[in-house]
């Protein structure tokens, strides 16, 4: 869904704000040289988070799991913050005037107005819709992975006067989701790219040669001379190609880029030293978030401690409860390992087990150090889809030689 024009004049003040704010943190900086430091400001760091929440609301309401949301949204704040680099480094040297002399702060404000503009308005707007489509197509890879060879893959363009005669070209291509043509052509395939990709029976719609799929590809991204596009939002995990308007081609390959913080790495130049900057920020930020996220939804969970649900499993009749140990390992399962399961579903645990109906139980596939001897597998629905509730049985030799044994609620994962 596009931005209507009152919420891009709302984002518009809000980000104008936020700029005179980081203008003024610019300002006061000492010396003739630009610094990279100024990215980590506090003034700085807030424009480039609220720069990078813009980006987050295109796709707030799609789903995906939590590990790939995680993900698109730390593409972003790199994005967001690369973009920031060139508007503070294209406003330094407005610092001066024509004498070399400091401006007042005011006439140094109103000479950076058009940077402004440029980047939080006109651009913004081109890029929320590439994030945006880039986003969808991430959650649909997610999709598509999850069905295997089943179907194969076939692209499809909005079909109407507004579509590129070269996008157009592309409209029916079927090929298996493990063609690489998946990894150089998936959409979106530029600014304003509307086109997608649908799951097609293969009985139904034949493979289109693989060769033929290639040179309809790189036809339709000529125009791409950077081939800055080329990339797969749902196999890279992020909203923006690490080669984009505010880096360089040497990007695609570079391990920090990647998310990958090197000791060793020396920046050898400024673009270097934001991005090397900027990751390390967005590591901190990822953890500080999580932090805060682990402590809520903990808590919320506690009357869970106190609650305890009896099963049927087979012939025997298990007393299943839940502890703070399983607790937090269903709350590492919200990262990644169900699609399904939101945070928000943790505190409602207790209905989802009371509904649950038992499937089978198996033994240990490997040794464990934390006394749990044996998992019973329950199914139940979450919002009409389901899910495996693994319930642990755990048994404690004591040192007096008493046995204790408890059955508590351990981990989610979709069937």
């Amino acid at each position: 869904m596009l931005l209507s024009k009152e919420r891009e004049e709302e984002i518009r003040k809000e980000l104008s704000s936020l700029f005179d704010g980081m203008m003024q943190t610019l300002y006061s900086l000492k010396g003739s040289e630009f610094r990279i430091e100024v990215l980590a400001k506090p003034k700085v760091q807030e424009f480039i988070e609220a720069h990078a929440s813009v980006l987050d609301s295109g796709f707030r309401q799609v789903e995906m799991s939590e590990a790939m949301r995680r993900r698109l949204t730390r593409s972003d704040y790199i994005f967001s913050g690369m973009k920031t680099f060139h508007e503070l480094n294209e406003a330094f040297p407005s610092l001066l005037d024509e004498n070399g002399n400091r401006k007042p702060f005011e006439r140094f404000l109103n000479d950076v107005r058009k940077i402004d503009s440029t980047y939080n308005s006109n651009y913004l707007r081109a890029e929320y819709n590439f994030v945006q489509s880039s986003a969808q197509m991430a959650a649909r890879w997610e999709e598509f992975i999850e069905d295997g060879d089943r179907y194969n893959l076939q692209y499809r363009t909005a079909r109407d006067g507004k579509v590129r005669p070269e996008h157009a070209a592309l409209h029916g291509v079927t090929l298996p989701v493990t063609d690489p043509f998946w990894e150089e052509y998936y959409p979106p395939n530029g600014w304003n790219c509307r086109c997608t990709v649908v799951q097609v029976r293969k009985s139904k719609y034949p493979a289109t040669p693989h060769d033929e799929a290639m040179a309809l590809g790189e036809e339709a991204l000529q125009r791409d001379s950077k081939g800055i596009f080329h990339f797969n939002a749902g196999k890279e995990q992020k909203t923006v190609p690490d080669y984009n308007p505010y880096t360089i081609r040497r990007c695609r390959d570079c391990d920090v880029a990647k998310g990958k913080l090197e000791l060793a790495f020396v920046p050898d130049n400024e673009l270097c030293a934001a991005c090397k900057l900027l990751n390390k920020c967005a590591g901190d930020r990822t953890k500080t978030q999580r932090a805060i996220e682990r402590t809520h939804y903990l808590h919320e969970m506690e009357p869970l401690l106190k609650k305890s649900v009896t099963k049927t499993a087979g012939e025997k009749s298990l007393n299943v409860g839940f502890t703070k140990y399983g607790n937090s390992h269903l709350f590492s399962d919200t990262f990644g390992r169900s699609r399904i399961l939101s945070k928000d579903d943790l505190k409602d645990l207790g209905d989802v087990l009371s509904a649950a109906s038992f499937v089978e139980d198996a033994p240990l596939t490997h040794p464990r150090t934390d006394g749990i001897e044996r998992f019973y597998y329950f199914k139940a629905q979450i919002r009409g889809q389901w899910v495996r509730l693994n319930v642990a049985k755990q048994v404690y030799h004591r040192p007096n030689g008493q046995v204790e044994t408890r059955y508590f609620m351990y981990s989610i994962n979709d069937i």
